[in-house]
């Protein structure tokens, strides 16, 4: 991963970006969409469980937002690869819909930028 950053001593986030579309449109129950969330948080963990961020955030830990559909969150999947922001895009099985991606755990400031115009999940 290139995040900029990597390994400084700030603080460290792991967003959560999750589809606002999936209750407010297509009425999944909140309890659906918390699950879609967890799944991706544990497994951009799991990928990236040996990165020294990612152990640091374990001792540590905080912060989730949202996209409000699926164009908005997988466009967000594309930049932050572009940008080689290590994540995973959480697409539930066996529907094949995108719900949710988590990044791997990372500084802040690295990846703020890229998730800027997401809300806080409400």
């Amino acid at each position: 991963m290139a995040v900029p950053g990597a390994g400084s001593p700030g603080r460290l986030v792991q967003y959560v970006v999750v589809r606002s579309d999936l209750v407010h449109a297509l009425s999944w129950p909140l309890g659906a969409v918390i699950t879609q969330a967890c799944h991706a948080a544990t497994a951009a963990i799991h990928l990236h469980y040996g990165d020294p961020d990612t152990q640091r955030y374990l001792a540590e830990l905080d912060s989730m937002h949202k996209a409000p559909d699926e164009a908005a969150l997988s466009g967000l999947s594309d930049r932050l690869s572009q940008a080689g922001v290590a994540h995973k895009l959480w697409v539930e099985q066996p529907e094949n819909i995108p719900t949710c991606l988590a990044l791997k755990p990372c500084p802040k400031e690295a990846v703020q930028p890229l998730l800027r115009k997401f809300k806080l999940f409400r």
